[in-house]
């Protein structure tokens, strides 16, 4: 849920410069607002209408409870590519990203999903892992990790997506095991630095160190004076090693409200909508959505969404005590989702 409200906060905000949005909502949103028509992603969707950010991780946390914790990387590029012509259809610009999108043209031309993602090193994969994190526990950590390798393997399967993806992950994770957020965003740097061992090279600054940097530039600070130094030195941009860092840089000022988190990490500007998903995500996990003053306006907005199932379900393949630790085998045929599957094909409509 958290992961939805800052998506839906950051959809209209989402690309604008800083300065824009300041002058047009305020040093920080105080609402969900519709999508302005200046906005070439966002325009004509209402307020609270979330945008690819969940619609992916639902994506993604469907198959994982379909896979019983392994996530077919040919049904996951099957639905992606789906989810993308709904888009289209409906005349959405809110299309996959970059990495994903030349994953997808290679599985297309029959490259094998074990080389597609060697180039992703987009925020993609960290902006959809939180459903990995609900379902696995954070210890032992190098599980963790290998979940997250491989449910991004088919389009993020390099250091820098990998550490940026695992760090959300482990954040959500610690956040469900009841850690507070302090001890959580520890052991999200320590997964990123897990993480950057894995998948292959590709040039970017290290995730974790940058995460820890972020912190530290935040702490003391007023949550105005944060928001302008991570606007300005962190970044919000789509690489990962901006967009993971300001997200757990805004979530650790607000430990125990996830609705100032979200409505902070929104203001932004630039890709805020995933790093407000991403900070809702983490905070979310550790404060619960209670106190929230716009759930029923973000459920209404988004009728097809049946997040409290889903955590159900993700849940109880985190407590299931035989889940192997690894397995080398994708589910068989029949088990894979098809259009005639009993997981939910969601035709939004936007």
């Amino acid at each position: 849920m958290g992961l939805a409200l800052g998506d839906a906060l950051g959809m209209p905000t989402q690309n604008l410069p800083r300065d824009v949005v300041r002058d047009r909502y305020g040093e920080v949103l105080a609402d969900l607002h519709p999508g302005p028509d200046d906005n070439p992603i966002s325009r004509g969707l209402p307020a609270g209408r979330v945008t690819d950010d969940t619609d992916q991780a639902v994506i993604l946390g469907e198959l994982f409870v379909a896979g019983r914790g392994q996530v077919d990387p040919l049904a996951f590029a099957d639905r992606l590519l789906r989810w993308e012509e709904r888009m289209r259809a409906s005349g959405s610009a809110d299309l996959l990203g970059p990495s994903t999108r030349r994953a997808l043209t290679l599985i297309g031309e029959g490259v094998s999903p074990d080389e597609t993602g060697r180039w992703g090193d987009t925020n993609g994969a960290a902006m959809r892992i939180a459903p990995i994190g609900v379902g696995v526990p954070v210890e032992p950590l190098s599980r963790l990790v290998d979940a997250v390798e491989q449910a991004g393997r088919v389009t993020h399967h390099t250091g820098v997506a990998i550490a940026g993806a695992a760090a959300v992950a482990a954040g959500v994770s610690a956040g469900i095991d009841g850690h507070p957020l302090t001890e959580s965003l520890r052991r999200a740097i320590d997964a990123a630095r897990l993480g950057a061992d894995r998948g292959s090279y590709v040039a970017g600054a290290d995730v974790a160190a940058r995460i820890a940097w972020a912190l530290e530039l935040v702490a003391g600070r007023s949550p105005a004076d944060a928001l302008e130094v991570v606007h300005r030195l962190v970044g919000t941009g789509l690489a990962t090693q901006e967009a993971v860092p300001a997200a757990l840089a805004v979530a650790a000022l607000f430990p125990d409200d996830l609705w100032d988190a979200c409505r902070h990490a929104a203001s932004l500007g630039g890709d805020c909508d995933t790093v407000a998903a991403m900070t809702g995500a983490v905070v979310g996990a550790h404060t619960g959505a209670g106190g929230v003053p716009v759930l029923d306006q973000l459920s209404a907005a988004n009728p097809e969404l049946e997040l409290s199932a889903l955590a159900d379900r993700l849940l109880a393949v985190r407590g299931a005590a035989d889940r192997p630790a690894e397995r080398t085998d994708w589910p068989r045929e029949t088990d894979r989702p098809s259009d005639s599957a009993g997981l939910a094909d969601r035709s939004s409509g936007y």
